[in-house]
């Protein structure tokens, strides 16, 4: 997250298709104690910084404040609205998808919504499927499933293609569901009909399994893979115990951050070491990992050691092929498998018995449905993105920002990711549990 003295309040400013002059149709209220749910008033902001010290001047940075608006920029029945679900699988993509179909059609009464298929192919009429129609009896129980109805793919398609493709499709609205690079696509896209003028409202929906888009404090998915991984960790403890100096090795879900390793090894209670992209992982000499672990098993006879996908990759030579994937992501050398190399190769040259299980629930884990916090957190970010884009929100996604969904520019949201601070609450009691930096 970027410090508050390098943001500007024009940083924060969303932007908008003009003045908003229809009334929304929903059955919402400005009047407080009538027993109605309220209009979120059209100035309504939301402070960056709440935590101040006493005699200190505050901090005036905020952000537009997320919810339905009295008055909106589109006519419902006049509308047509697109959902394109991009990148990696993560539990919810259906509950976001279900959610946003009920809330144009059901409250707004817009009458066509469009599924693009796989990703922003779809948007792409020489190399995508054309898109179907989603209704509600289409995605009426599509929530309790993993994956999503609509298919996913990496990697943007040209701007010009895609909003001349939206635009011959008479699409207003696209609801774009993704991390990092489906964004700085979907702001590529934004930014081009923006350019001509077109009224067509871009609003991002944060999907990533690991938690780290900027302004979002947790993203849909993140508390579903820390529920499981938690178990993966509880049974790699019970394998570990199962034989003498056994290793239970898990590697999680983290390319650029350690927030699933470190909430998983807190919920689960069962972890001795926990290891992170945001820290250098030093694996020789006395204060090394290797060290630490072989003291760990001479005093317990067992470990266990949590490690995120992005750790350590100074090690590891460059995967063959290229730098990137598709969606920009760098390609990472499989950090599990070499540390379980490394340790065991250590342990043979100490002359020491070792038993290294490892567990890589990755895959798994992106596939399944979400659970209810995460579902619940997928209804209020669908909502809420519907909700901008009727008011005519334009090049931005919905972020999380001290439990309040608020608006963000995407210039802002996207392009560096968000990563656990070492010196947070979260990690110091990761340290304060497993211990692993007294061995």
């Amino acid at each position: 997250m970027a410090a508050s003295s390098a943001l500007q309040q024009s940083d924060l400013e969303v932007a908008s298709l003009g003045p908003c002059r229809v009334k929304s149709p929903l059955n919402l209220s400005t009047t407080p104690g009538d027993h109605r749910g309220d209009f979120v008033h059209a100035n309504a902001r939301m402070i960056y910084e709440p935590r101040f010290r006493a005699g200190c001047e505050l901090n005036p940075l905020s952000l537009e404040h997320a919810g339905a608006r009295q008055q909106i920029f589109f006519e419902p029945a006049k509308t047509k609205a697109a959902i394109v679900t991009c990148g990696g699988l993560c539990p919810g993509i259906n509950n976001v998808i279900r959610t946003c179909v009920f809330e144009l059609m059901y409250n707004y009464g817009v009458r066509e919504v469009l599924g693009i298929r796989f990703g922003f192919e779809g948007l792409n009429p020489r190399v995508g499927r054309p898109p179907i129609s989603l209704t509600p009896e289409l995605v009426e129980d599509i929530h309790h499933k993993g994956g999503t109805i609509l298919g996913t793919s990496r990697g943007p398609q040209e701007a010009k293609c895609t909003v001349d493709f939206l635009l011959d499709q008479g699409v207003n609205i696209l609801l774009t569901v993704g991390g990092d690079g489906t964004q700085r696509g979907a702001r590529a896209i934004a930014e081009e009909a923006l350019k001509r003028r077109s009224p067509l409202a871009v609003v991002g929906i944060p999907k990533t399994i690991d938690n780290d888009i900027r302004f979002c404090f947790m993203t849909f998915g993140f508390a579903t893979a820390v529920g499981e991984a938690e178990t993966v960790i509880d049974r790699a403890h019970v394998e570990a115990k199962a034989v003498y100096n056994g290793v239970g090795l898990v590697k999680l879900m983290g390319r650029e951050a350690g927030f699933i390793a470190a909430s998983a090894t807190l919920a689960s209670g069962e972890a001795n070491f926990c290891l992170i992209p945001e820290l250098p992982l030093e694996l020789d000499g006395d204060g090394g990992f290797l060290a630490k672990l072989k003291r760990r098993l001479a005093a317990r006879e067992h470990a266990v050691v949590v490690v995120a996908e992005g750790a350590g990759q100074t090690m590891l030579a460059q995967a063959e092929g290229e730098a990137c994937d598709a969606s920009g992501n760098r390609r990472l050398g499989d950090i599990g498998y070499y540390l379980k190399g490394r340790i065991e190769a250590f342990f043979k040259a100490e002359q020491t018995p070792v038993s290294v299980k490892y567990f890589d629930p990755s895959y798994y884990i992106r596939s399944l449905p979400a659970a209810a916090v995460d579902s619940l957190l997928c209804e209020r970010f669908a909502r809420a993105a519907v909700h901008a884009a009727m008011a005519g929100k334009t090049d931005m996604l919905v972020g999380l920002w001290h439990n309040h969904l608020v608006h963000v520019p995407l210039t802002a949201a996207t392009g560096v990711k968000k990563q656990l601070d070492p010196e947070s609450e979260l990690w110091t009691s990761v340290l304060a549990l497993t211990g692993q930096d007294k061995w």
